[in-house]
């Protein structure tokens, strides 16, 4: 059976926008959606942290939020792997961190290199790659919520740019490539998270973007 590491944050754990909030049914994770999907046929194994950047540090959290340096960890523990499926880039749009969707976008080569890095050190197969722009920020009365990311103005209008740097990176890299934001539309609660229905989107709109780059 082919495995598949996903790879994300809040939304890749399945975080709830309302405060306070359950975590979403491991069905209702797009990488459980994900699983259903290919009826069977592959593993697949969901990696998500709230706050994970693609390359930065984050110290006001005490879990290890920069994902370029957890990531071989994780491709160690979890090999051999098929598939690596990348979704992050919304926390590196807090001012605190890049700012930008062009800078989350050169965090998400050093992913894909640190990931054929890795296999190709130790002489392994080297598993394909998708990378997925996340979804949009969007208006919200949470503001402590939007003020991480810099207020509304700022975030929409890197957000809206994901797609742009992230479609390039993957044709510089050649990866696979998929725009979350096609198919799913963060909760006014928040302005960041899904609900159920919109994080299962995610899952099923990237069905056949992995049989594809699994031949399946």
């Amino acid at each position: 059976m082919k495995t598949i590491l996903c790879y994300g944050d809040s939304i890749t754990y399945g975080a709830n926008p309302a405060p306070g909030g359950a975590r979403h049914a491991y069905e209702d994770r797009w990488p459980g959606a994900l699983e259903a999907g290919l009826g069977g046929q592959v593993r697949v194994i969901a990696e998500g942290l709230g706050g994970r950047t693609t390359s930065s540090d984050d110290f006001t959290a005490d879990a290890d939020r920069n994902g370029a340096r957890i990531l071989p960890t994780l491709l160690a523990s979890h090999a051999p792997l098929d598939l690596v499926v990348i979704m992050l880039g919304t926390n590196d749009l807090k001012p605190a961190i890049f700012g930008t969707a062009l800078m989350a976008s050169y965090g998400m080569r050093r992913l894909v290199q640190l990931t054929r890095g890795h296999f190709h050190m130790l002489g392994e197969q080297v598993p394909g790659i998708v990378i997925v722009s996340p979804p949009l920020v969007v208006d919200s009365e949470n503001a402590d919520m939007l003020g991480h990311f810099g207020g509304l103005p700022h975030a929409a209008k890197e957000s809206a740019e994901f797609a742009y740097h992230y479609a390039r990176r993957a044709a510089e890299l050649g990866t696979g490539f998929f725009d979350a934001a096609t198919v799913a539309r963060p909760d006014p609660l928040d302005g960041v998270h899904l609900d159920a229905a919109n994080t299962r989107a995610i899952g099923q709109g990237l069905v056949p973007v992995v049989k594809q780059a699994l031949g399946l």
